[in-house]
């Protein structure tokens, strides 16, 4: 098994990475492989809504999103983690985020998702609701601990000293590994949710546009 790993901190060896890194030695121990990319300070614009992606397969934009892609396709599972700027994630993972669900037309359903967020005080529950959203929206199930995802620090190497948060990011590796463990045996007995002609509403009203 696999879990694509995203870090969206510009800093390497930063807060985010501890806490992360707090999570690879669980899943080590549990013998699921994992991948980091540090994608904080990668140079990455914006989705333009030009819709070229359902038509080229890829964005339009050929960037660490196209190379990310094929790795989520893959994976079994996927953290994304951000340290909160002004109560929100980092920008860069978020246009990030907002390229690779939106360009990726594979099936998602039943990968697991996690996000994990680091701040020095406030804004944690914010960027962590936030993150959530990309799993909730395609049917990936999102696995939780035993307190939100979060790990607490300011200067580099202070959220080592957060034991809560590391025990917290301890705990989501473990619920992670057995949320996918028992994902790809009920796939074997049971195979996955029946899926419904996807409908498209929205409430801009047909007569009033007359």
């Amino acid at each position: 098994m696999k879990v694509l790993i995203i870090n969206g901190s510009p800093r390497a060896n930063g807060n985010t990475s501890i806490a992360l890194n707090e999570m690879v030695k669980v899943f080590d121990s549990e013998k699921i492989e994992t991948e980091i990319y540090q994608i904080g300070a990668e140079n990455i614009r914006g989705c333009i809504a030009c819709g070229k992606c359902a038509e080229i397969g890829r964005c339009v934009f050929n960037d660490v999103v196209n190379e990310l892609a094929p790795k989520f396709e893959e994976a079994d599972g996927l953290v994304i983690a951000s340290p909160v700027y002004y109560a929100s994630a980092n920008a860069t993972l978020i246009a990030c985020l907002d390229r690779l669900f939106y360009s990726t037309n594979f099936d998602k359903t039943m990968k697991v998702g996690a996000s994990v967020v680091i701040a020095r005080r406030g804004g944690c529950s914010a960027t962590f609701d936030e993150l959530n959203k990309y799993f909730t929206i395609c049917g990936m199930p999102v696995a939780s601990s035993i307190y939100w995802n979060s790990v607490h620090g300011r200067n580099i190497g202070e959220s080592a000293f957060d034991e809560e948060g590391l025990q917290t990011m301890r705990t989501l590796a473990r619920n992670m590994s057995f949320l996918m463990k028992s994902i790809a045996l009920g796939k074997e007995k049971y195979g996955i949710p029946a899926k419904e002609q996807r409908k498209y509403t929205h409430f801009i009203r047909e007569d009033l546009k007359r």
